[in-house]
């Protein structure tokens, strides 16, 4: 994710109503840091070492996208799932179908291995 140095040291950037909920789109880097705050506040330690991989593998992923788009797209998705996960209504919710048809068949295989991983790591407690 390239983003200019001063993105980086403003204040949370005001998201348009066509662009996203009505809220204030958090930088990468704070929103980065709240999400592994969450993590560490909100789940128990076998959830949060798969949680934390996962968010690094995927910050780290996006680190040198140039379009603006999918920038606005990854922080807006990423910035409601540390919303969820502050307030506990993560738990028990399921994939919008919205969401999954719009993903393509890389970002569906993702999902699909991190629900193995999760199966794996919660179901029997061994590690893969």
């Amino acid at each position: 994710m390239r983003v200019s140095p001063r993105l980086l040291m403003a204040n949370p950037v005001p998201v348009t109503a066509s662009s996203g909920p009505g809220f204030a789109l958090l930088p990468p880097l704070q929103l980065y840091r709240r999400l592994l705050r969450a993590h560490r506040k909100k789940l128990p330690a076998h959830m949060r070492l798969l949680g934390d991989e996962y968010v690094k593998s995927e910050f780290r992923a996006h680190r040198n996208i140039d379009n603006p788009i999918h920038i606005v797209g990854f922080l807006t998705e990423w910035q409601i799932y540390a919303q969820k996960l502050e307030g506990d209504t993560w738990q028990g919710e399921k994939l919008d179908k919205a969401k999954i048809d719009k993903m393509s068949d890389q970002q569906i295989g993702q999902v699909y291995e991190l629900m193995n991983a999760i199966k794996n790591k919660g179901g029997d407690g061994s590690e893969q």
